[in-house]
């Protein structure tokens, strides 16, 4: 699989709660140069990197994260701001307790409102798949259906666990038309990239892969 199609795949991240206006600049500097598919960022930090890109970046930032245990009217106002400060995307935390409660209408209600305050943008879901069921899983690909939204996805990388291969199959087995699938957490290599996005990924979260498109170039250099 060529480079260029490995990095237009990747939401090119960096949400430690520590990370400067410097390092999210130097990350907004590398996704244009590499032609990341955007740059997965802080809330508090879209304004100032989408005034930075002047319509050259994607910006993508969470929402309900970690964690996802936010009210609905909460993250519906997370995604208000972020969207009016210039959020392209946006990638929504379920709330986990819910759907292991057996209360799946009200994941649904959430992952409906926040689409719709999405006001058309892309929603990617994140379900932590590290933390649910095989069964429960599949509930999350049909619901993330039902709620209209355009991804599903693995993991906040915050968490016990990260992206697995069998996760990204089993999505491709239970989501239905029209829903993609994000790869995140734990993409340590340009084969694991590589892989995902044949096994049916359409966006890797990941901060590695431009790093080792860098380090390949110093080496070369």
């Amino acid at each position: 699989m060529d480079i260029k199609q490995i990095l237009g795949a990747v939401d090119h991240t960096l949400l430690a709660p520590d990370c400067t206006w410097e390092q999210i600049q130097e990350l907004c500097d590398d996704a244009l140069r590499y032609g990341t598919a955007s740059v997965c960022i802080p809330p508090c930090y879209v304004k100032q990197a989408k005034e930075y890109g002047k319509d050259r970046l994607t910006v993508c930032t969470v929402i309900g994260f970690p964690n996802g245990y936010n009210t609905t009217a909460v993250k519906v106002f997370e995604t208000e701001s972020a969207v009016e400060d210039g959020a392209d995307e946006i990638d929504m935390v379920i709330p986990i307790g819910a759907l292991k409660s057996g209360r799946g209408e009200d994941v649904l209600a959430e992952i409906r409102a926040v689409k719709e305050a999405c006001g058309g943008r892309i929603l990617k879901v994140i379900i932590e798949t590290c933390l649910l069921t095989q069964e429960e899983k599949a509930v999350m690909c049909r619901l993330v259906t039902e709620a209209g939204a355009d991804f599903i996805k693995t993991s906040t990388g915050f968490s016990t666990g990260g992206a697995t291969f069998e996760d990204v199959r089993l999505f491709a087995e239970h989501v239905g038309p029209g829903v993609k699938i994000k790869a995140a957490g734990g993409i340590g290599s340009m084969e694991d990239a590589e892989r995902f996005l044949e096994l049916g990924a359409a966006r890797l979260g990941t901060s590695r892969v431009v790093k080792l498109v860098k380090e390949e170039e110093r080496t070369d250099g």
